[in-house]
Parts: C-alpha cells; structure tokens; sequence
C-alpha cells in the first residue's frame, strides 16, 4: 500500500472530501441533487461539480462530469493527468468512466453506493449491466452495420491534425 492510500484524520483527501461533502450539500439546499466533487492539482483546486441533472435537465450533469469538463476548459487540456477527483460519493458507472477518460491519477469518495441506495439512488442496475449480455438490457442497444460505418475512422487515420486520446 503507498503511504497516500492510507486514511490518516485530517489528511488533504479528508479536507478536500469534506468540501465536497459541503458542495453536494449546499446543492440540496439549492434544489439540486446531494452530489459533488472537486478536482486538485499540485494541492490547488481546479474546479468544482455538483449534480445539475434536474436543474440543466441533462442527464449526463453528474457532479464529477460538471467537475471533470469546468477543469478540463480551465487547464485547457481533455486530460486530467496529474489531478485527483474528490467526490462526495462513490461515482456512478458514468462518473467512473469519464475519470477514466480524463485520466485522472486517482479518485476518493465518501459515501458509497449503499448510502446513495438508502436516498434512493441505486445504481446497483447500472454497476450490473454492463456485464450482462445486451439482449438481457432494459434498451435496446443495436449494431447495425452500414457500408460507410467505417469512414470516420479511415478519415481519422488520415487527418495530419489528429490529437491521439
């Protein structure tokens, strides 16, 4: 185990998650969902994320993918690399993802999916799905191959201004 992993009382990661936890909480109070998150670099905070699903009517308005896209448009980078994602909660599939995406060096939440359960947030459906086969899926998920699909990538290959991610 490296030493960062371990939980020392008033660590950074103790500080940082409590800010989150403050940030998801101020959220409820102002209508929105009980999520947030904080991304750090060097020991500075980059950005902030609460959960604006029903407020921007976007699905996809987690607290770490409105933390994960405020600091990707501030270090004007797609790559978080270097910078550790502070949320209020174990992050959903899609959350988990998208830190993956961003390469974030590490992710540390507080609550876990049991407490978000009890608030009636289960994700326990989605953590599950997508190891079970696409037919078994509450949506049908359909490959339908065309003659063209492939064009996009063939004209990536060729594109000179490509940005390998």
């Amino acid at each position: 185990m490296h030493d960062d992993a371990i939980d020392v009382p008033g660590s950074d990661d103790d500080r940082r998650l409590a800010r989150a936890v403050t940030l998801a909480t101020e959220n409820v109070r102002d209508g929105g969902g009980p999520f947030g998150a904080v991304v750090v670099r060097e020991g500075a905070e980059i950005a902030t994320g609460v959960n604006r699903v029903t407020r921007d009517l976007d699905p996809t308005a987690h607290a770490e993918v409105v933390a994960i896209r405020a600091a990707c448009r501030v270090l004007t980078s797609f790559s978080l690399a270097g910078t550790v994602l502070y949320s209020s909660c174990e992050p959903c599939p899609l959350c988990l993802t998208a830190a993956l995406w961003a390469r974030v060096d590490r992710v540390v939440f507080a609550a876990d999916r049991d407490d978000a359960a009890g608030a009636g947030f289960d994700d326990r459906e989605f953590y599950d799905l997508l190891g079970r086969e696409r037919d078994t899926w509450p949506s049908p998920v359909i490959a339908r191959r065309i003659a063209t699909a492939g064009d996009p990538f063939a004209a990536w290959r060729a594109a000179d201004h490509r940005t390998p991610y």
